[in-house]
């Protein structure tokens, strides 16, 4: 029960951290260029510009609790509160750096740069959210509503919505700008991914040995992994020896190969990347 809790506790704060890295990139970069890729802070910068009553961040946070909303009426309890906590805390601390720090222009006067830290940045903020199994809500929550009402491809959906997001902004705002905000959409395309992939990353040894005993101990005992093993045979020698199969995070890999170098020098030893292990240790089955 206490291990569950303390599971919970980070859990959320990784939600929390990821939803302010998400809203500082908002605020600071995509805000002030218009950079319009996609999402709700898309919705909310376009609205601004065409109904300057309300800030972007203002806009934003009426579009998230109506969302909201929306998903507790369709959804019920079955809605997840991590995204609602979420949604609620990106819009929360978007509007709270714009009330503590207003900004009148960019930050700099270098476009490109600012679209890389506006990508990585809200890219870096939905893969930690992402990872624990949460949403920043916006945008996700239609495609919840679509999936449970209707046959549509969704991710297409959600794409054509980006672009039409994006090509408005040439409208919006200027040419520069909209270029900017397609290259960007461009961009968030692979960033997220990519971001997701390096935070479960994981190696995969295969490890061909005659010290199978001494590297299995050192993997069990000190790495505190558990390790498969079989009996192989060579296709030219024919000669029988044993085969490990285990799976470790960075660190533990390193020290791993320290020891099969130190423990033996003729052992033939296969590394991979993975990113989608499932089992005890790493992700559950959903």
């Amino acid at each position: 029960m206490k291990n569950k809790r303390v599971d919970t506790l980070v859990s959320y704060l990784i939600i929390t951290a990821g939803s302010i890295i998400m809203a500082a990139g908002i605020y600071f970069f995509k805000f002030p260029n218009n950079f319009s890729t996609g999402g709700v802070s898309a919705m909310s910068m376009i609205l601004a510009a065409v109904a300057p009553v309300l800030t972007a961040a203002e806009y934003m946070m009426i579009i998230n609790i109506l969302l909201l909303v929306v998903g507790l009426l369709v959804f019920g309890k079955g809605f997840a509160f991590k995204t609602i906590y979420s949604s609620m805390l990106m819009s929360i601390c978007t509007r709270l750096f714009e009330v503590v720090i207003p900004l009148e222009h960019a930050l700099t006067n270098q476009k490109l740069l600012e679209l890389v830290f506006a990508i990585g940045l809200t890219a870096v903020g939905s893969a930690l959210i992402f990872n624990e199994k949460a949403s920043s809500g916006g945008t996700d929550i239609v495609a919840m509503i679509l999936k449970k009402y209707t046959n549509l491809n969704i991710g297409r959906a959600l794409l054509y919505t980006d672009i039409i997001l994006a090509v408005a902004s040439f409208w919006v705002f200027d040419i520069e700008t909209g270029m900017f905000s397609v290259l960007g959409l461009i961009m968030k395309a692979f960033v997220v991914d990519n971001v997701i992939d390096g935070i479960n990353l994981s190696k995969c040894f295969t490890i061909i040995t005659d010290k199978d005993q001494e590297i299995c101990e050192f993997i069990n005992r000190e790495l505190h992994r558990g390790a498969t093993v079989s009996v192989c045979s060579g296709a030219f020698t024919g000669e029988n020896r044993k085969m490990i199969i285990t799976v470790l995070n960075r660190g533990q890999a390193v020290q791993l190969k320290q020891f099969i170098k130190e423990t033996d020098k003729h052992a033939f030893t296969v590394i991979t990347n993975s990113s989608d292990i499932l089992g005890k240790g790493f992700r559950t089955v959903v």
